[in-house]
C-alpha cells in the first residue's frame, strides 16, 4: 500500500428488519448508533482453508450493517465498489477484517462498501406462512439503495457502482441481475468463483428443508415459536438440517439454506449495455475435498483434495466453475453485455491447496494482520502476497472505473468473451 490515509466509516446501519421479514430503510427517528453486529452463524466450513477469522464480532439480528472505506469524504465522485462476501449463505460478514478495503480504495482511488446480510435460516428460510425466502438477497438490494442515496457524502459516485462478490456473494449478484428492482442500482459486476449449479433451488425443495428445520427446532426448543426462539436454538436446528440435507444430497458444497428463484425475477439477466467480469481459481475445488471425491474424474487420478496427481487443475473445478461460468459468459454476451473472464493461477509455496477457493481474497481485501497464518497462503511472505495483490487490485479498480480490466498480468489470465 501507499502511505496515503483512507477514511473508514462504519459500522453503519443501512436497514432494519424483523425476523423473517423483508428489510426496510432505517426510520428517520432511529438515530441509534450501530452495534456492529453480524448475523448469527456457525463456524465456517472453510476454516481449514482460510483459517478461522482472527477478529471477533458480536452476533445478533441487528446485523444489517455496512462499512465504507474511501480516500476522502469530498466531492470526488469516485467509482464505488460494493462487496458481497461469500460463506455458503451461512457464514461470513462484510465487517470482518478479511474484507478491509483500505488497499483497494487507496491504490485504485475508489470507494469500497462492504455489506453484511442475513444468513442461514434467518436469511433464506422459505416456508409458507413463515418466511418468503431470499431475505438476504433483499438485504443486499436495500444496501444498494442506501449506497444510491448516501454514497456521494463519502466521495463516491452513485451513478458509477460496481458490485463484486465471491462464491455465495457472486451467486447473489447473478440473481440480482434478474431482479427488476435492482436495475439501475449498479452498473458493472464482478463474479468471483460462483458455483452456479447451486445458485438457487426449487421452492418445493426449500420448503421441505424448512419443515425439517421446524422438526429439529421442536427438539431443541419444544413449543417455541420460530419467530421468537433464541438464535442459539435456531442455529442448532440449522446444523441438524444441514446434516440431514447432506445425507440426502450427498454434497457438502450445497448449503441447506440459500436462494430460491425470485418470484419477481425477469426472464434472463437484464444486462444490455452493462460491463461484467467473471472468473475462477484454477484449483477452486481443493477447498471441498469430499465433493471432489464424489465427482472424481473418470480416470480416477484426482487426489484427496481434488487435484490431479500430475499437477493439472482438477476435473471437479472445471465442472463446478469453469464450464458453467463460461456458458454464463456466452449468455451474457447474447443478452447485450460486454464481458471479460479471468482465471487465477497462483499456487502459494508451501500450501497444499494450490489456487484454491478464496485465494483471491487476500489479494483484494484485508490486511497482513487479518490474513496471518492463513493455511491457503502457505509459506508466502505477506510482502509477496501484497505485491501480487497490487496486480489484482489494479485489474479490479480499472474494471470498476472503465468497464475494462486494462493490462492483465500473472497471477491472472484474462480473455474477452465474445
Amino acid at each position: 500500500m501507499t502511505g496515503r490515509e483512507v477514511y473508514r466509516s462504519g459500522p453503519i446501519r443501512y436497514a432494519v428488519a424483523e425476523r423473517f421479514a423483508r428489510p426496510r430503510p432505517v426510520p428517520a427517528h432511529d438515530t441509534r448508533p450501530s452495534g456492529g453486529e453480524i448475523c448469527p452463524q456457525p463456524p465456517s466450513r472453510l476454516d481449514a482453508v482460510m483459517g478461522p477469522p482472527l477478529d471477533r464480532r458480536p452476533q445478533g439480528e441487528d446485523c444489517l450493517n455496512l462499512a465504507v472505506t474511501t480516500p476522502a469524504r469530498d466531492a470526488g465522485a469516485r467509482p464505488v465498489m460494493v462487496w458481497f462476501h461469500g460463506g455458503g449463505f451461512s457464514s461470513g460478514a462484510g465487517l470482518m477484517d478479511w474484507y478491509d478495503g483500505g488497499a483497494l480504495a487507496t491504490e485504485g482511488d475508489v470507494v469500497v462498501v462492504a455489506v453484511n446480510y442475513r444468513l442461514g435460516a434467518l436469511g433464506y428460510l422459505c416456508l409458507d406462512g413463515l418466511s418468503e425466502g431470499n431475505l438476504g438477497l433483499y438485504d443486499q438490494l436495500e444496501a444498494l439503495r442506501w449506497v444510491r442515496t448516501h454514497i456521494a457524502g463519502y466521495g463516491g459516485d452513485p451513478d458509477d457502482v460496481t458490485v463484486f462478490g465471491q462464491s455465495a456473494g457472486a451467486l447473489s449478484i447473478r440473481l440480482l441481475l434478474d431482479l427488476p428492482e435492482a436495475r439501475g442500482m449498479f452498473h458493472r459486476a464482478i463474479l468471483q468463483s460462483a458455483p452456479l449449479a447451486i445458485a438457487s433451488r426449487p421452492r418445493a425443495e426449500a420448503a421441505a428443508l424448512g419443515r425439517i428445520l421446524l422438526e429439529r427446532l421442536a427438539v431443541h426448543a419444544p413449543g417455541a415459536d420460530p419467530r421468537t426462539v433464541s438464535p442459539a436454538a435456531l442455529l442448532a436446528a440449522q446444523r441438524d438440517t444441514a446434516l440431514a440435507h447432506r445425507a440426502r444430497s450427498g454434497s457438502p458444497l450445497e448449503p441447506p439454506f440459500g436462494p430460491v428463484p425470485p418470484a419477481d425475477a425477469a426472464p434472463g439477466p437484464h444486462v444490455r449495455g452493462m460491463d461484467l467480469m467473471y472468473g475462477w481459481n484454477a484449483d477452486d475445488m481443493t477447498a471441498f475435498p469430499d465433493d471432489a471425491r464424489d465427482n472424481r474424474c473418470d480416470n480416477g487420478r484426482d487426489d484427496a483434495r481434488g487435484r490431479r496427481r500430475d499437477g493439472d487443475p482438477a476435473g471437479p473445478t472445471d465442472r463446478m466453475y469453469a464450464e458453467p461460468l463460461t456458458a454464463l459468459g456466452k449468455e451474457l454476451v447474447r443478452a447485450g453485455a460486454r464481458v471479460h473472464a479471468y482465471r487465477l493461477d497462483w499456487r502459494p509455496a508451501g500450501s497444499e491447496y494450490g489456487a484454491t477457493h478464496c485465494l483471491e481474497l487476500p489479494l483484494l481485501l484485508g490486511t497482513r494482520a487479518a490474513w496471518r497464518a492463513s493455511p491457503m497462503l502457505g509459506d508466502t511472505r505477506w510482502e509477496e502476497v501484497d505485491e501480487l495483490g497490487r496486480t489484482v487490485r489494479a485489474v479490479w479498480a480499472a474494471f470498476a472505473r472503465t468497464g475494462h480490466p486494462g493490462t492483465v498480468r500473472p497471477p491472472l489470465v484474462h480473455h474477452e468473451v465474445r
